[in-house]
């Protein structure tokens, strides 16, 4: 074999230790995988006397994430601290500058920098790798990249977020509402004390702007990326979902259309025998389809020590190998800024609406949606009481702009008692 790949590790908690871990168990099988031997050398984090349940004796130690990029005795550097800036984004910077490769799981940092990240890659000749930062364990970044890259992609969708999945399931599965599921998600460790990230869809959002910059062959845009959380979700929405048929799923849509880049991180409607439909717990999946190749479906968890670590040392096997392919699939200044699509594609639409029980509230209602051209396909409502009466209708296709300006003519009408619920349905 040629001489080893050197790495260094800046960050020791749950993801980098499982790094050294699976190195450990595993570096003579990725050895022979490689092509070549693959060696710790180097390591930083915050505390240096930490236990972290692996034995990190035989590498040199660097208080300094910076200065563990420019050592002399490291080849790739493997930034698992996280964080879009400060730190994180310094030692990469450094990193790719000296002509040093980076495999990082860091999506926040590559949502607000990676175009300026893969052109400072691209200029040293070094390689910038994130198959972890993208729905953990799947590999769907390589499979852009790689195994689809002879395709036109037409569309790119996924559950993205592993809390949120697991809220919403369960919410249907037990008959919780948002509040009681999200207490038991974070006493089981599947959500944070401040869960705003994940359930907010930021989370979600930064791995669609990734993909769709992928897919498209833009810019990464995230301040482009429409996005809701799933914060209104009530339970009457989960089950009127199912009695239509239907899943509500946070789900990430990217596609080009003839306005330009659409992307959405949002709940949406989906067929419940669908691929998504079907999708439970804290597992991912993403769907990509391609004008040769049709549709594929990536399914796998998306988080945690194991598959996240997975998805890292995939990529340092690949640059091992001498693998060069560009961050988002082609060279960084050929990636174009994305013209954002105002509306999107047309869609079917899920209200939810909190109607004060006055004669004519219904008549208010359809006259907004009328004279927007929206048509109504089903509408049911619910016995009233001293919160008012719930309204729930399915709307024909529409343009979501036509829908909002309609939805505000109902908000300011004296009708409605609490701001309207607008779900898309998917056709996936």
């Amino acid at each position: 074999m040629s001489h080893p790949l050197r790495i260094a590790i800046a960050g020791l908690g749950t993801v980098g230790a499982g790094i050294v871990r699976m190195m450990a168990t595993h570096g003579t099988t990725m050895a022979m995988r490689a092509g070549r031997p693959l060696e710790i050398t180097a390591v930083s984090a915050r505390s240096r006397g930490k236990d972290r349940g692996v034995d990190l004796s035989a590498f040199a130690w660097e208080d300094d994430p910076v200065a563990l990029a420019r050592r002399d005795d490291v080849d790739l550097v493997i930034e698992v601290m996280g964080g879009e800036d400060g730190p994180a984004k310094a030692l990469t910077e450094a990193a790719l500058a000296a002509g040093k490769h980076v495999v990082t799981a860091n999506k926040a940092m590559l949502a607000h920098h990676g175009q300026a990240l893969a052109t400072l890659a691209e200029k040293n000749d070094a390689m910038l790798r994130y198959e972890a930062a993208v729905a953990g364990g799947i590999p769907v970044m390589k499979a852009l990249t790689e195994g689809l890259a002879a395709n036109g992609i037409t569309r790119v969708m996924g559950v993205l977020n592993g809390t949120c999945n697991y809220i919403l399931t369960q919410m249907e599965e037990h008959g919780y509402d948002y509040e009681s599921v999200l207490s038991a998600a974070q006493e089981k460790g599947y959500a944070e004390a401040d869960p705003s990230f994940d359930v907010g869809g930021i989370d979600a959002a930064h791995k669609l702007a990734l993909l769709a910059a992928t897919a498209f062959g833009t810019r990464v845009d995230f301040d482009g990326v429409q996005t809701e959380g799933i914060e209104q979700i009530s339970l009457a929405d989960i089950l009127m979902a199912r009695d239509l048929g239907y899943r509500i799923k946070l789900l990430g849509v990217a596609q080009m259309t003839s306005e330009g880049l659409e992307q959405r991180m949002q709940p949406c409607l989906v067929p419940a025998q669908s691929a998504l439909g079907g999708l439970q717990s804290v597992t991912n999946m993403v769907v990509i389809e391609g004008d040769f190749v049709g549709q594929t479906v990536f399914q796998g968890p998306g988080a945690g020590e194991g598959p996240t670590a997975s998805a890292i040392l995939g990529d340092v096997i690949d640059i091992a190998r001498g693998l060069r392919v560009p961050a988002f699939g082609i060279p960084a200044d050929r990636l174009t800024a994305p013209n954002r699509s105002a509306d999107g594609a047309a869609a079917a639409y899920y209200l939810r609406l909190t109607l004060d029980d006055t004669p004519g509230a219904l008549a208010t209602v359809a006259g907004a949606l009328a004279a927007e051209g929206i048509s109504i396909d089903q509408m049911r409502q619910s016995e009233p009481d001293e919160n008012g009466a719930l309204v729930l209708i399915v709307t024909h296709e529409t343009g979501r702009a036509a829908l909002d300006r309609a939805l505000n003519v109902i908000t300011q009408s004296p009708v409605s008692l609490k701001a309207p619920v607008a779900l898309r349905i998917e056709n996936v």
